[in-house]
């Protein structure tokens, strides 16, 4: 039996990120996520105002500023029991929204797509055709993806003042006063994004698409469509990305965009999602914890700590079992998902549900779900423009002082569920953690020996060329890595470079 350690290095996975992969005759046997950077933000906070961390905390990731703002904020607020007026929450939930378009948009068209094209499936029949619409650089698809995330994103700046890193919300609003010009020139650069989604991404108005309610539907509508949607579905199926990269049966959503006429609701809603028993349960986020048994942290007690009891204390070490600098978080104890696919199917989106109910979790669902959803959030974005204009005399900002104890501000950022936890006494941080989506999927082992989502969806991975493992950048990739990666692959005397493009 020949056996193989191949080690696959990804820049920028909110860090850096590296996988290490046993490989028996081509099949994974076994997988090790390794954050391989310290992050220290928490450690940064410390002794700080709570104020702060709305400058500090945008700076976590140049892809999701908006997010940890908009979380660092909402943590601040539930310490100091603010409400903000429905105008801020307006705002907010536009800028929030406009991000993750642009993130959708950019890591299926600029990220995933372009390994479509990868010489492994050149002879391919739809390769050509692929080639023409998602090569890097050239394709269609790809040139004009470039051009719709940068004016979407625009949105953001026109009522943050810039993105990346705004700091235009804060506890009790958001500082800028939206007025005519912004909502109407944010709802033309919406409209013009719809306008390309629907004609080149669908192959049909969004309000058609959202009738498609189950797999059959998206099937039949896919034999005459021949847009990208089309194209990526029929191509990965056909190569079996459907059947890849399962992971966790447990997925996990905070819940979006926050109802303005009751904020503590969502109108996509939190939970948590059993796919092996179909079944959906409340989120309890006192039943969340960070497990440092496999990273690189020092603990006394060395059991698995609530957020709000965390502690961040580094400790390096090569002659042990710890090999992450990111922890373990876990919900009850136990491995969950946290994306675009687990943020609809808790929302009970039927589509997503129908595809989970019949072939499960996959690679392709994962990526797929990036499409549906952006028909969804577009909607949103429109209504909750149209609903700022109509409202646009409305207060954007309630003063209340900011007071001692403890916060929560928990979101669903592009790429799953967000949190910070704060502490604060005599006006001062005394604690502040932060755990991010890719924290949750990117996990390395607990205490219980479990291996994290990334891990698990690794497992029973069939590899054509081990040394050139295109499979691994289709599972990987649908987990939403921040920026392009290169892998390396070890083994033998011999090392090759992979791109992911």
């Amino acid at each position: 039996m020949m056996s193989r350690r191949i080690k696959v290095q990804l820049n920028r996975v909110e860090g850096d990120l590296e996988l290490e992969l046993d490989v028996n005759n081509g099949v994974v046997t076994d997988a090790w996520c390794i954050g391989t950077m310290y992050r220290g933000f928490e450690q940064i906070l410390l002794g700080r105002a709570p104020m702060d961390a709305l400058a500090i905390t945008p700076r976590v990731c140049g892809i999701c500023s908006t997010a940890h703002l908009f979380a660092s904020t909402l943590a601040i607020e539930s310490m100091s029991y603010i409400t903000p007026p429905a105008n801020a929450i307006r705002v907010r939930n536009i800028c929030l929204l406009a991000e993750e378009i642009q993130s959708d948009c950019r890591q299926t068209f600029l990220m995933f797509s372009p390994d479509l094209c990868h010489p492994t499936y050149k002879n391919h029949s739809l390769y050509p055709e692929l080639s023409e619409q998602f090569m890097d650089m050239s394709g269609n698809v790809y040139k004009n993806a470039v051009i719709q995330s940068r004016h979407i994103i625009e949105i953001v700046a026109i009522f943050g003042g810039q993105w990346p890193h705004s700091s235009y919300m804060v506890p009790g609003g958001v500082t800028s006063l939206p007025d005519i010009a912004k909502v109407l020139s944010s709802l033309s650069v919406t409209q013009n994004y719809i306008q390309w989604f629907e004609e080149q991404i669908l192959g049909c108005s969004i309000e058609y698409w959202l009738t498609l309610k189950d797999r059959a539907s998206l099937e039949k509508e896919f034999k005459s469509n021949k847009a990208a949607a089309s194209l990526m579905h029929r191509f990965c199926t056909e190569i079996g990305l459907d059947d890849l990269g399962s992971g966790s049966d447990l997925l996990m959503s905070y819940g979006s965009v926050i109802d303005t006429d009751e904020p503590k609701h969502r109108l996509r809603r939190s939970g948590i999602y059993n796919i092996g028993s179909d079944s959906h349960s409340e989120l309890e986020q006192h039943l969340i914890t960070e497990d440092i048994s496999y990273s690189w942290y020092y603990d006394e007690s060395s059991k698995p700590r609530h957020p709000h009891e965390g502690l961040t204390q580094p400790k390096f070490s090569s002659d042990d079992q710890r090999y992450s600098w990111a922890k373990a978080p876990r919900y009850k104890g136990d491995v969950v998902q946290t994306g675009p696919m687990a943020q609809l199917a808790i929302d009970r989106d039927p589509l997503i549900l129908s595809n989970l109910r019949e072939k499960g979790c996959s690679s392709w669902l994962r990526q797929f779900s990036r499409i549906h959803r952006q028909a969804k959030s577009l909607l949103l974005l429109k209504e909750q423009l149209e609903s700022l204009l109509s409202n646009i005399e409305q207060p954007t900002m309630a003063h209340k002082p900011l007071i001692d104890g403890e916060g929560i501000g928990m979101i669903e950022a592009a790429r799953g569920s967000l949190g910070h936890w704060l502490r604060v006494e005599d006006s001062k941080i005394t604690g502040y953690q932060i755990i991010t989506p890719t924290a949750w999927n990117a996990s390395p082992r607990d205490a219980a020996n479990q291996r994290g989502h990334i891990e698990q969806s690794l497992i029973g991975l069939k590899i054509t060329d081990e040394d050139d493992p295109v499979e691994i950048g289709h599972v990987v990739r649908s987990h939403d890595p921040c920026l392009v990666c290169t892998v390396h692959v070890l083994g033998s005397k011999k090392k090759h470079r992979y791109g992911v493009i």
